[in-house]
This record gives structure tokens, sequence and C-alpha cells, in this order.
């Protein structure tokens, strides 16, 4: 895998609906088309993340299907729906094995293998913090999860899932973050718990047979002091454990490459544990926010540590990219995400501006046709932005000097170097114009004369080597644009 990789996400059930419709017969993971992963290959991704593979839950199906709350969006994303068309969360994992309609094991080896052949990598799913409601390990296995009493089921019972056992009955805490109500279709599981810590890395181990990566569901609240902090009055005095899962977890299975989903400022404990990348949520939230100076301090951070966070402007948990940022906003935003140094992450109709929230139980939405512009821009960053110098090349964020006006703070500025190439980004996160002097530290300039030709709209500027040196380079741009600088002496 490259530094700097290239993923994408597939919400794989409804991806396999579409083409299905599409083809008009019907397609599981074993039989989709050669030309599906060649598409995939040809736009430069290294990874490939098939979300919600593992077996749904009927219990998690029904819960959404009865849930008022839901029907009003369903209602919006696909008119007409149908109960057929709510699937359950792919979020509670009923077992680790291939839901039917997806494939089997075989053909996910076999997607796998015909990924490996165009130099991608496979991801897929764990959930580590919780369970389905029906999965086998709530009857065969309650201990492994946090349990209440009589007493604390009566005082809050839409806090558990009662469950009538041959032992008498069963109280399990519904999986949960301490910012917001209970999940109500998963079961939360017991990381104070040796022997449930051990069957999660053997799970962890059942995953790896058949990929390369695992991106991990809210990797945060395995964290010993976040679990401790949820679930303490409710672990009677239990022991914390000695070493943290993720440490665990990480050397029992050293090759199998860890994505967390993490918040709350986690991000660095989860890459010292051994996590390759971590979702990078708040530059995403400064992004969107239109918060430069946030961003210029996130940017800050060592280059190392820069390269192990996951960019995003889309997910199956954010809000549509096209919606959230307009095509007003596109060249700057889609320019900085796809150009910085980390893990490069887009979502399964990102590319095509799609403007709808699809949510993740429903089997389907409406198959709209890709918005030209938006494809066509996407496509043009992720074929710049797998150039050898944003993969080998050094990064470096650059200091903007203000010219006339204070609005230098909106830009954002840095290079990649490499011998062969050097690249210069700038974009203005504003909503107007943004001008300033970029300034490069310790460089010579040893030509006289240099071009600086804008990849982005094809625009070619001659800038004098003494200019650059002394001056440094006045760059203004317009409300949320960018330039893509690629420079070259004359």
């Amino acid at each position: 895998m490259r530094i700097h990789p290239h993923l994408y996400e597939i919400n794989t059930w409804v991806w396999l609906e579409q083409l299905s419709a599409r083809a008009g017969r019907f397609i599981s993971l074993e039989n989709v088309p050669d030309s599906e992963w060649d598409r995939l290959a040809e736009l430069g991704f290294d990874i490939v993340w098939l979300m919600g593979v593992w077996q749904r839950s009927s219990a998690s199906r029904r819960i959404m299907m009865a849930d008022p709350a839901n029907r009003a969006t369903y209602d919006r994303v696909l008119p007409g729906w149908q109960d057929s068309d709510i699937i359950g969360s792919p979020y509670a994992v009923a077992q680790y094995v291939p839901d039917p309609r997806v494939g089997t094991w075989s053909s996910l080896d076999s997607v796998r293998e015909k990924l490996r052949a165009r130099g991608i990598a496979l991801f897929l799913d764990f959930v580590g913090n919780h369970t389905a409601l029906d999965a086998p390990w709530t009857l065969d296995h309650p201990e492994f999860y946090v349990q209440g009493t009589q007493q604390d089921f009566d005082r809050d019972p839409g806090c558990f899932h009662h469950i009538d056992t041959a032992r008498g009955p069963v109280f399990i805490a519904l999986g949960r973050d301490p910012y917001i109500p209970p999940w109500k279709d998963v079961a939360q599981l017991n990381y104070f718990l040796p022997q449930l810590r051990a069957a999660q890395i053997e799970s962890l181990r059942t995953i790896s047979a058949h990929c390369d990566g695992v991106r991990c569901d809210m990797a945060m609240l395995q964290l010993t002091d976040i679990f401790a902090k949820i679930w303490g009055h409710l672990l009677r005095g239990a022991a914390p454990p000695e070493k943290e899962f993720w440490a665990e977890a990480h050397a029992a299975l050293p090759e199998l490459a860890l994505l967390a989903e993490a918040y709350w400022g986690t991000e660095s404990r989860l890459i010292d544990l051994g996590f390759s990348f971590v979702y990078n949520k708040e530059m995403y939230d400064a992004v969107r926010d239109v918060h430069p100076q946030d961003i210029q301090r996130l940017l800050t951070r060592d280059a190392n540590y820069q390269s192990h966070l996951a960019r995003f402007l889309d997910n199956h948990d954010e809000q549509a990219c096209a919606r959230v940022f307009g095509k007003e906003r596109l060249s700057g935003v889609g320019t900085l995400i796809g150009t910085l140094p980390g893990m490069r992450f887009y979502y399964q109709g990102e590319l095509e501006g799609w403007s709808e929230y699809l949510p993740i139980t429903l089997r389907m939405g409406v198959d709209r046709p890709a918005d030209q512009v938006t494809q066509a821009f996407f496509e043009k960053i992720i074929r710049i932005s797998n150039e050898e110098v944003f993969h080998q090349g050094n990064w470096r964020l650059l200091p903007v000097a203000p010219e006339r006006d204070d609005t230098s703070q909106n830009l954002i500025v840095y290079e990649w170097r490499s011998d062969k190439s050097w690249k210069v980004i700038a974009v203005n996160l504003a909503g107007y114009a943004s001008q300033g002097y970029v300034h490069f530290i310790d460089q010579l300039f040893p030509s006289p004369d240099y071009v600086f030709y804008d990849e982005l709209d094809g625009t070619r500027y001659e800038r004098k080597g003494d200019q650059l040196r002394q001056a440094g380079l006045f760059v203004r741009r317009e409300a949320f644009q960018a330039h893509l600088f690629s420079i070259t002496p004359l």
C-alpha cells in the first residue's frame, strides 16, 4: 500500500442493487463485472472498502421499520419504498459471515484477488463496540456484554435489552456513546472482560483472512478510560485491563491495516496503539464551517502525524458532499482534501455529485445520473494527486504574509517536493477574494525564471527567481477557489 493512499468506500448492498438494476439481472459479489474493478483501478484508488458485507440483523430491521422518525427520510430518499427495502443497519452485525445477499466467503476472496491483481487492497468492517441484539453471543455468551440488574432495568428500561434465559432474566446494556441516546438495535460488549477481548481478536483473525485491512467502527469507545467513564456504573468494581485492547489486537495481527473511526481528540492515542489511519473529523468540521485558522493550526502538526490522518468530505455518516459544500466551494475544498498528506478518502456517489444522503438501513436509493462538472473535477484531482510527488515527496505548510489587507489568513498554502517534481497548492477557503505573499523558506531559486502552471484551469504564469526569493509569490484567489501549480524552471 502506498504512502498517502486513496480509499474508495462502497455501500456494498446499495451498489449491488444498482448494478443489478442496470444490468437487468441479479448481481452479487461473485459476478460483479470486471469493468467495475477496472474503473476503480484506472481512477487510481489504492484501497476499496466494501462497507456492510456482514450478515444483517433481523432485530435491527424490525426496529428500523417500527421507528416513525425514519419514515419521512425514507419517503424523501426512496419514494414509494416497501418494507422489503428496509434491511437493518450494517453496524448491527449478526455474525461475521457475508450476508447472503452480498455473497459468500468464496466470492469475497475472489473479489480480493481481483483487486490485488489491480494493485488495490480490500478493507472490510470491524464493529468492535457492540453486536446486534440477535447475535448468537447474546444467548450463548451473555457474560460478554455489559449487564444491568433488575433495578437498573426498572429505572431505565430504554437502556437495556431484556433476555429470558434458563438461568433467569438478563439485562444487556444497549450500545452507546456518551453524547447521544442509546442505539436501539445493538448490545454493548464488555471490554473489561478478558474472555470477550480474546473472542474479539479471534473475530478479527477470521476477518483478516479475507482482507487487507479493517475500518474499525467507533474505535475510541474501546479505549480503557473512555469505556470506564461510560460503563463504570454498571461494571461494579471490575478491574480495568492492563493493556489497551487495540494494542493487543495489533500485536496479534500486525500485518492487518487498521483504520479508526475516531473522535474527541483520541487520534494520536490510536495511532500510537497501532492504527495505520484515523478519521480526521476535526479537519472536516473546520472545512465545513469555514474556519481557516483552525485548519492552519491542524496543519502545523508534524508530517508523520499528518500521514496517518484520513481526510474526507463525505462518508456514510455525513451528509452528501454535494449538499454540504455545493459546486461553488468544490474547487477549494476538493483540492485541499485531495492533496493533503494522509489517506484521501472518497465515498460512493461523491465523485458523481449525488446530493441526497442515503440511510444505511435502506437497500437502495434512486439511481441518479452523475453531475458531469463534479465528476470531471474529482477525476482530475484524483489523477493529479496520484502523481509520485504526492506519495513519495516531502510536504510542507508555507507561510502567507498579508498584502494590503488581512485576507491572507484565509489562504492555506503548502508544497510537495521531490527531486523530479514541485507542486504548490493555494486554497482560499473564504467566501470572498483573499490575497497575500507566499514565502518559500530556505529556497534558493537558481533559475532566473520559473513557470507556474495551474493544473486546475490551465493558466500559465511566469515569475522571476529573484522575486520569488526576495518577496515571495503573490497569490490572489476569488471566493472558494484554488491554485494547483506545477512549477518548472523556464
